[in-house]
């Protein structure tokens, strides 16, 4: 199989400014991501898309090369992962490379390890369109979620009558941490209209997305353990 790891970091983080560089537990946040791909991958299986120059020179300062800069169109708030991913894809295919499976590393899930990445893909196969790293919700929508009807009564998400959240079926989320993608269905779909996919569960702890302030704490206290 021939595997390449996308690895994006745009520069434009609104919740956490500048995040991908900021320093967690003394090192750059991106560190820790790059750190476990290059465990298992070669530097020329990993791809940093990122818009932005900091962070590009932050990135070669580990030796590991950045080929591009992201096209600002694909920097924005709105920007969709799916077309981060094309974007590398059509770079890859224009220096002769044609992977078969790409990895998708946030940055802002630094507790994902190469572990985590290993038992994942051991988990990937032909039938699969993806593999995506998850853990279990505690706003389970059977028990614990509500919407608003039109008359302006809560109701549960779910129609269920669980008196217990212990009895309810176990709900994931996605955690940010791992996808395993088999580049064949992303040329033809978005990563939500995928219908073969399969679950990696992590722990709460290795879980951590930074999305905010509170997230950056939550992850500095971890680091520091």
């Amino acid at each position: 199989m021939n595997i390449i790891t996308v690895i994006p970091a745009r520069g434009g983080s609104k919740g956490v400014p500048g995040k991908n560089i900021k320093l967690l537990g003394g090192k750059p946040l991106i560190y820790y991501t790059i750190e476990a791909a290059r465990e298992i991958f070669s530097d020329e299986q990993i791809i940093i898309s990122t818009d932005d120059e900091k962070i590009k020179q932050c990135v070669e300062k580990t030796g590991l090369r950045v080929p591009f800069l992201r096209p600002s169109e694909l920097a924005r708030d709105e920007s969709g992962m799916h077309e981060v991913l094309i974007h590398a894809l059509s770079f890859l295919k224009s220096q002769g490379s044609n992977p078969d499976i790409l990895v998708l590393l946030q940055p802002t899930t630094p507790f994902r390890n190469s572990h985590h990445i290993n038992e994942a893909l051991e988990l990937f196969d032909s039938d699969t369109d993806m593999v995506v790293s998850v853990k279990e919700t505690k706003s389970n929508p059977y028990y614990s979620l509500f919407e608003e009807n039109e008359m302006g009564w809560l109701k549960r998400s779910k129609n269920a009558n669980f008196s217990r959240r212990q009895d309810c079926p176990k709900v994931y989320e996605y955690n940010g941490g791992i996808y395993i993608i088999k580049v064949e269905s992303l040329l033809k779909s978005r990563l939500h209209e995928f219908e073969k996919i399969r679950k990696y569960v992590m722990n709460q702890f290795d879980s951590i997305d930074i999305d905010d302030s509170l997230d950056w704490i939550m992850a500095e206290m971890i680091s520091k353990r």
